[in-house]
């Protein structure tokens, strides 16, 4: 379920295959948006290669400061999840629609 809070500042960043940390700034509602949007930010870096399903990405929100560690395929798990609010069922259609064109 997708809780109700303000928009917070987030770094996602991830670790490619010869050890060089990625990452973008993004303004999200939630964990999984953040990582969408940064996925999709990311995937559209003609420096970087594609984001694999594996790939663990770290998820800083900033102020009060978290760290949050998923993977790709975690995100895709939840986003495929059953959601019974109307609100939250679009906003996960939205994120998905984001990962389809990454």
């Amino acid at each position: 379920m997708l809780s109700i809070v303000p928009a917070r500042i987030c770094i996602v960043s991830f670790k490619d295959v010869r050890g060089i940390q990625h990452s973008t700034e993004v303004e999200a509602d939630s964990l999984y948006e953040a990582a969408v949007i940064g996925i999709t930010r990311l995937n559209h870096d003609p420096w970087l290669e594609k984001i694999a399903s594996s790939t663990v990405l770290e998820i800083e929100v900033r102020n009060p400061g978290t760290r949050h560690t998923l993977s790709l395929q975690q995100i895709e798990r939840w986003l495929a999840s059953a959601t019974p609010n109307p609100g939250d069922a679009m906003k996960k259609a939205k994120l998905k629609m984001m990962l389809v064109q990454r």
